[in-house]
């Protein structure tokens, strides 16, 4: 076992690493569709769900996570829409 200069144990395992973030199951309407032939149907069902939830706060991570697609096609959908992008990170702390 290590020791530090305090002369204090170092656990074998140390530095210990951080957990995996967790990645949510697609939902059940968007599994299988995320690919480059699209039916109008299922582009028009992905416009309207992104722009909702993105609209709802929702980050391009979560909804990229939840229709099976890439944060870069979650983008591609917003500017499809018109959609102004928020800024990058998360939002200032009112105090």
């Amino acid at each position: 076992m290590r020791v530090r200069e305090d002369r204090s144990p170092v656990p074998e395992t140390w530095p210990m690493p951080y957990p995996s973030r967790p990645v949510p199951e697609p939902l059940p309407q968007f599994l299988g569709t995320a690919t480059n032939r699209q039916t109008p149907e299922q582009r028009k069902r992905l416009l309207e769900y992104v722009g909702k939830g993105y609209l709802e706060g929702k980050s391009l991570r979560v909804l990229a996570a939840e229709t099976d697609r890439t944060q870069t096609a979650i983008r591609r959908a917003l500017r499809d829409l018109d959609m102004p992008l928020r800024d990058r990170g998360a939002p200032p702390i009112n105090t």
